[in-house]
């Protein structure tokens, strides 16, 4: 029993600022749990982190395949309209110089 008394009142002596060890106790438990709590939040704050990172490269690797498609379509209609109009301009000045067989032919009349 008197063992039992002489850690009770140690447990119950102050430290020099005035806490019990008991308390120290609970500020440890306690900072240990909000350590705890702030490591998982911190975590789960980086996992979000990097799978909008991920998205957002997802999505500019998306728009700059679509983006190369269509510059690569406006190309070939570009050209190909080239193509055309030079053609054109070769059947016209074929036309005004006698090759009937290059001019166009006449649009029925409505």
């Amino acid at each position: 029993m008197a063992l039992f008394a002489a850690g009770q009142a140690a447990a119950m002596q102050n430290n020099p600022d005035g806490t019990t060890a008991e308390e120290r106790s609970n500020t440890a438990r306690l900072n240990a749990d909000q350590l705890a709590k702030a490591k998982a939040e911190t975590q789960t704050y980086e996992a979000e982190v990097a799978a909008r990172d991920q998205q957002e490269a997802a999505t500019h690797s998306e728009f700059a395949k679509e983006t190369e498609a269509y510059e690569a379509e406006k190309a070939r209609v570009a050209a190909l309209s080239a193509e055309e109009r030079i053609q054109w301009e070769a059947d016209v000045a074929a036309c005004k110089g006698g090759d009937t067989t290059r001019c166009a032919k006449p649009q029925p009349q409505n």
